[in-house]
């Protein structure tokens, strides 16, 4: 690892530790072993070392997105892949991604700092909302909008069907971050959940087979 990326970890360290507020850049040197004036020849300050975080954490998850076989930031293309899976596919994805947000270390640091310092840091509930609410919902709503509109979905309402669909996902997130012991038992909900979702909004297998029929594009 170089020193760039070693001073984007360890001060993901410090701040879910210690908390964003409470740890200065001669920590964050110091953690990493090196001077502060070399820290500042890779970042002028705190604030630039947070939004490579973010950086690197969302470049992460769009590798792991493609390991998967979706794009994870384009609704559109990801439409086009959801209307021509089975549930029992969405499902498995479902669930990798499941796992991924809860057990991949540098996402859960980020997770666990942002949970802490929203209460002490407008910016930062701000960064909250925008990683954990805003962002999400947004895609989510455009990605099962477009499957309402190819008819692969039906709703009369696609903002409080995105809720449905997002809400007790992160809901059980949490409940894993705060009592691991219970995973299993979230990963059975989860599949419940998405199970009773596809029935309440008329996801159905001859829906499916018929989009399978169709040429897809490249995405």
């Amino acid at each position: 690892m170089d020193t760039r990326h070693r001073i984007i970890d360890e001060a993901l360290t410090l701040f879910s530790e210690k908390g964003y507020a409470n740890v200065f850049v001669a920590d964050i040197a110091e953690r990493v072993g090196i001077k502060a004036p070399s820290l500042y020849k890779h970042f002028k300050n705190k604030q630039a070392i947070f939004d490579a975080i973010i950086e690197e954490m969302n470049r992460r998850f769009l590798e792991e997105a493609g390991a998967l076989r979706i794009n994870g930031s384009d609704a559109v293309a990801d439409a086009e892949i959801y209307k021509h899976i089975s549930e029992e596919q969405l499902i498995i994805l479902g669930k990798n991604l499941f796992l991924y947000f809860l057990h991949d270390d540098y996402t859960r640091r980020f997770r666990k700092m942002l949970t802490i310092e929203q209460f002490h840091d407008k910016e930062l509930a701000a960064a909250y909302m925008k990683q954990y609410v805003d962002d999400p919902l947004s895609y989510q709503g455009m990605l099962l909008g477009l499957m309402v509109s190819s008819g692969v979905l039906q709703t009369e309402n696609v903002e409080i069907m995105t809720l449905h669909f997002y809400a007790p996902i992160y809901m059980l997130l949490t409940i894993c971050d705060r009592e691991p012991k219970r995973e299993a038992k979230a990963l059975k909900t989860l599949e419940a959940h998405i199970r009773q979702f596809n029935r309440l909004y008329a996801r159905d297998e001859k829906t499916i087979k018929t989009a399978k029929k169709k040429p897809r594009r490249n995405v």
